[in-house]
């Protein structure tokens, strides 16, 4: 267990030394970082408890990802009896059902057409036959469809899977750094974004949908005879978004949607200097676009963003570039806001705040400068028990320890890891740790030694006995930690990171550099006793 390779204790210095290297940049000021090479630049972000920031709980809009489906259903619906000729009567959504009424002569074909309709679900509850539409006769020629509860919390999860990818671009697009943004139990995001103090623009920009449409303004009916409830039923009636509330009637059918866009920059008008949106199609958008423009020349044309009216032009010529702007009284910030949305695309559902923090800058240099603290004192006092109880085997354990906490900053640094409060805990409780290991070696060492071994036989014994203790105690520990990563959210995993990863470090250091250390020191020495 003592001897060491001349290749072997190299590469165990060079492993050390690299990974401390690691955490150099975060000596530096970021301006000085930022002109390295980019390999060079990783360093450890401070979280938003101690860099201060705004912190966003949002809850997606069940009823609304519900509501969609049975809309969805209830299309398809119709689509499937006209495709067969299916005469039918009160097709509605009515609760959780959508429920069609034909003829009892038509009943058997058309259940035989509409149970075509439902489709496996993926993953492993696709493999059990499990299917997203449930399709039953409820007698009389009325036929109904329900969504399944398990087909229901898939369309959940997908739904706040690309809410997160939608949010997610659009807090990058503000110039932030290093936000962290997350899925909370079954419905809600986590949105923290560290340095940002105000969140009233972030809450602007993630609470809008986002959902934009080109349609064609009915000009068929009046807005105020439509205010009055006379609305073409392939029409409904919107109002502008900027004040004052001015009614549209617009049809309801989309020429073009938001998915189309590929790109929507802030610019400013050419002939009038004012801010506005310029946007452009992807080629199947452009096509519908020019389509639409030419066979609407001389009539208007509504812009609709979140069932909201943002502008209404006159198409003067067929647009076949498939390219445009947006123009409707905005601002600087609006424009550019508008813009980061359609760049980001349209949330699935709504988003609501149900929870709002926001951190300042001076409570979170208050937090290090008291976790820094604690960091010391607790580092001082072990530091002075290894050398009481140990003396010169105390003094290479606190050399061991030293480095093993220059590790755990340089993996954090590699991993570009957030570094939060409970992570400092995480590192002040790793160092304990780290003592711990050498505390079973020496233990077992002066075991060795009131047993007659000579010292050399003594040390040996001691580092190679209590290997099978400290792997079983800190394996224990990291599955503790694994869990609370897995598990936990927030700062609990922030905790479990650091201290998952300082136990690797520690049984590094305490089975390889500790060693090495002890192991140079008997070649050197060749020692009769040990200065236990």
């Amino acid at each position: 267990m003592l001897y060491f390779t001349r290749w072997k204790a190299l590469g165990i210095i060079l492993t050390a030394l690299i990974v401390c290297l690691c955490a150099v940049p975060n000596f530096f000021p970021e301006a000085q970082v930022k002109t390295w090479p980019a390999w060079a630049q990783r360093r450890l972000v401070l979280g938003l408890d101690l860099q201060g920031g705004s912190y966003l709980l949002l809850e997606v809009d069940s009823n609304y990802v519900k509501k969609e489906k049975l809309d969805q259903v209830r299309d398809d619906v119709r689509r499937v009896l006209r495709e067969a000729k299916i005469g039918y009567t009160g097709l509605v959504t009515r609760g959780d059902f959508v429920e069609v009424r034909v003829k009892d002569t038509d009943s058997q074909a058309a259940l035989a057409k509409l149970r075509d309709l439902p489709q496996p679900l993926g993953g492993l509850i696709g493999s059990s036959g499990q299917r997203d539409l449930e399709v039953t006769d409820a007698t009389g020629g009325l036929i109904r469809l329900s969504i399944p509860q398990p087909a229901m919390l898939e369309r959940m999860r997908k739904t706040i899977e690309q809410s997160i990818q939608i949010v997610e671009r659009r807090v990058n697009e503000l110039g932030t750094v290093e936000p962290v943004i997350q899925r909370q139990g079954n419905d809600r995001i986590l949105v923290q974004v560290p340095g940002l103090q105000d969140p009233t623009r972030l809450k602007e920009l993630l609470g809008k949908t986002a959902k934009m449409e080109f349609r064609m303004v009915d000009t068929s009916v009046p807005p105020d005879q439509a205010q009055q409830g006379r609305v073409p039923p392939e029409s409904e009636l919107l109002m502008s978004a900027s004040p004052p509330p001015t009614p549209y009637v617009v049809k309801k059918q989309v020429l073009v949607a938001g998915g189309d866009l590929i790109d929507a920059q802030a610019t400013f008008d050419q002939r009038t200097s004012e801010p506005v949106v310029s946007f452009k199609f992807n080629t199947s958008g452009a096509r519908k676009f020019a389509q639409a423009t030419q066979e609407n020349v001389g009539l208007p044309f509504a812009i609709v963003l979140d069932n909201k009216v943002i502008s209404a032009p006159v198409i003067r010529e067929p647009i076949t570039g498939g390219q445009g702007q947006i123009s409707g009284s905005f601002t600087v910030q609006s424009a550019n806001d508008l813009a980061i949305l359609l760049r980001a695309g349209a949330l699935p559902a709504p988003l609501t705040v149900v929870e709002e923090r926001t951190v300042g800058p001076g409570l979170g240099q208050d937090s290090i400068e008291k976790g820094e603290l604690a960091a010391y004192v607790g580092s001082i006092l072990v530091i002075v028990f290894m050398l009481l109880t140990y003396r010169l085997f105390g003094v290479f354990a606190n050399i061991a320890v030293a480095i093993n906490v220059a590790m755990i900053f340089g993996l954090l640094s590699l991993l570009n890891a957030t570094l939060t409060l409970p992570g400092i805990a995480g590192i002040v409780l790793t160092v304990g740790i780290a003592v711990d290991s050498n505390v079973l070696i020496y233990e077992r060492i002066r075991e060795e030694l009131r047993g007659g071994r000579n010292a050399i036989s003594a040390i040996d014994a001691g580092f190679k006995r209590a290997l099978a203790t400290i792997l079983d105690s800190n394996i224990t520990t990291f599955i503790a930690a694994a869990v609370l990563f897995y598990i936990g959210t927030g700062p609990v995993r922030g905790f479990a990171v650091t201290l998952g990863i300082g136990i690797i470090t520690t049984v590094f250091t305490a089975f390889t550099l500790t060693r090495l250390i002890v192991a140079w020191w008997v070649r050197w020495k060749r020692p009769q006793s040990v200065p236990i």
